[in-house]
């Protein structure tokens, strides 16, 4: 036998996976419990100040899908490392599997159909501007893009149009103009939150020197592009546990179904009771149920006659 077999075969291996296993779903299952406890916060928090009602925006509603699938996955793969089943192993491992595809695929479509997806996002980012004010949300993390990328909008600045308050056909002080977070910064000075005054109205190349004129979608997928590293390392670090976890599922699961097949787990209700003749086999100590463990198994009748007759003979020797 060679070592790897030797290995496999071992009791320090089975121990070695299981847990692993229950280790590496704990540790999910309590990030999972953190991001569902962070996402039921917010969302409270969302609710009392009524915040924008469209789902797909709402980072509350994404932290909450976020946190109950980790934590519900992840348990179940707890559970099932833990009690050794084998139903709850297949469970988390085909839930995970799905995910992890469905991850993929999403991953493939973004990159072979970009332009119909930044068409999706340019929809969902123009329907945030729309509520930029009464989404408290949505304006932080939008003020934080336009800031860090260095952008305005989400196609482009002219998306700011769409917000009543913005609009060119509105009035007040904000009208035809660009938040504060749209325009360029100068080192060492005081910003400016007027610095977009009535610049909607205006063409691209008048105002290159004063706001941001690239769209943020643009930015971000330029960003993402120019720094591959970075965005290697994200991909990686959203698939790469979810593989690890699979691989270690796989693994627990086949030991167990091993484990299973040595041991005399005959399960009589099962068996096609046309075909089998009950009384070829001694069930004596088997219980109601002929479920009971008996040591040696249960043997055909006529083995157990011809031991008895075995002894027998041999104590007439004697």
């Amino acid at each position: 036998m060679s070592k790897e077999a030797e290995w496999k075969d071992s009791l320090l291996y089975y121990y070695c996976i299981k847990f692993a296993l229950s280790a590496y779903s704990t540790l999910f299952s309590i990030i999972g419990l953190v991001i569902l406890c962070v996402g039921i916060y917010a969302e409270v928090e969302r609710q009392k100040h009524r915040t924008l009602e469209g789902l797909f925006l709402a980072p509350a509603v994404i932290l909450l899908l976020l946190g109950i699938t980790m934590f519900a996955v992840s348990f179940i793969g707890m559970v099932g490392s833990l009690r050794d089943n084998r139903t709850l192993l297949k469970t988390f491992f085909w839930v995970l599997l799905v995910i992890f595809i469905t991850e993929l695929l999403l991953l493939l479509v973004e990159i072979i159909f970009e332009k119909q997806m930044n068409a999706v996002f340019h929809a969902s980012v123009q329907d945030g501007i729309r509520h930029y004010y009464d989404d408290l949300d949505f304006k932080n993390i939008l003020d934080f893009v336009q800031q860090k990328f260095s952008c305005c909008g989400g196609d482009e600045f002219t998306d700011w149009n769409v917000n009543p308050y913005h609009a060119c056909n509105s009035s007040g002080p904000l009208a035809c103009g660009v938040p504060y977070t749209c325009c360029r910064k100068v080192p060492g000075e005081v910003i400016n939150t007027q610095c977009g005054y009535r610049t909607l109205n205006k063409e691209r190349l008048e105002l290159v020197d004063i706001i941001y004129v690239r769209g943020c979608i643009h930015a971000v997928g330029l960003w993402l592009k120019d720094n591959f590293e970075a965005t290697f390392g994200m991909v990686c670090s959203l698939l790469l546990p979810q593989a690890i976890g699979l691989v270690m599922a796989w693994l627990y699961w086949q030991k167990l179904n091993e484990i299973h097949s040595r041991l005399d787990t005959v399960d009589f209700k099962r068996l096609d009771m046309s075909d089998f003749n009950f009384s070829a086999v001694d069930l004596t100590g088997a219980g109601w149920c002929w479920c009971l463990p008996r040591e040696g198994g249960y043997i055909p009748v006529h083995d157990k006659e011809e031991n008895v007759a075995d002894d027998a003979i041999c104590q007439s020797k004697v």
